[in-house]
């Protein structure tokens, strides 16, 4: 009888001496479980929300330095210059999404004839595309820029040094002088403005687009450009007061 309590106590005390590790272990499981299944959604949850706040804080930023987004005298500017409603795009020549954005923003500026495009050079993607936005920023003093800019975002592959010029006398520029012009300290200094407006707006990629002082892209990788609608865009800022 001895043999059998004996065995007996020794499990039950064993029973009582693990039990909580053994509740413990099972809420653990239970939560990676519950992780698990919900790990996505939850994910997408502090995105979305942390997309909402970049955006909150870009606009009111965008507000803040409205001056310079939308009226800085050296930027250049295509559409209506006295348009009613203001797009500017910051961009890069060797920017896949800008290209594939660009027919859309012409039509959308064509067909309404009060839209403004300020135009942002933002060189972001390597030394070919800083001497592109030099070169482009040079041609203003040709009277070249729109049709230049216009060329280098219809351009398709790869962009070099050489393809930069070769687009440039093919719009009829004075190649030498133009890159004579590319010296020009001011041309550095737009560019140079051009990244500390965006820094301090939180632009990190290409494109960025606002309209008026709202955001739609610029912010995060995650901004899909293909689906912004740009005439919703510019009849909803039309919609709201505007100085």
């Amino acid at each position: 009888m001895r043999k059998i309590i004996k065995p007996f106590i020794f499990l039950l005390f064993l029973s009582a001496e693990f039990a909580p590790a053994m509740e413990n272990n099972q809420a653990i499981e239970n939560a990676r479980n519950l992780d698990t299944a919900n790990i996505e959604q939850i994910l997408q949850q502090n995105l979305e929300k942390l997309k909402i706040d970049q955006e909150a804080a870009a606009n009111n930023l965008a507000k803040q330095s409205a001056d310079d987004l939308l009226q800085d005298p050296q930027t250049p500017t295509l559409g209506n210059p006295n348009g009613d409603v203001t797009i500017v795009e910051f961009f890069d020549y060797q920017c896949t999404f800008c290209k594939a954005a660009e027919p859309r923003l012409r039509e959308v500026i064509e067909s309404d004839g009060s839209i403004k495009l300020v135009v942002k050079e933002f060189p972001i993607l390597g030394p070919v595309s800083l001497i592109a936005s030099k070169a482009a920023l040079a041609s203003v003093y040709q009277n070249r820029y729109e049709v230049y800019h216009n060329a280098l975002m219809d351009h398709r592959g790869p962009l070099d040094r050489d393809r930069v010029f070769i687009i440039a006398a093919r719009v009829g520029l004075d190649v030498e002088q133009l890159q004579k012009d590319m010296n020009n300290p001011q041309v550095a200094d737009q560019i140079i403005s051009n990244f500390n407006l965006a820094r301090k707006l939180r632009v990190r990629v290409v494109p960025g687009f606002f309209v008026n002082t709202h955001v739609l892209s610029g912010l995060s990788s995650e901004t899909v450009t293909a689906r912004i609608d740009f005439q919703k865009e510019v009849e909803a800022a039309r919609s709201q007061p505007w100085p």
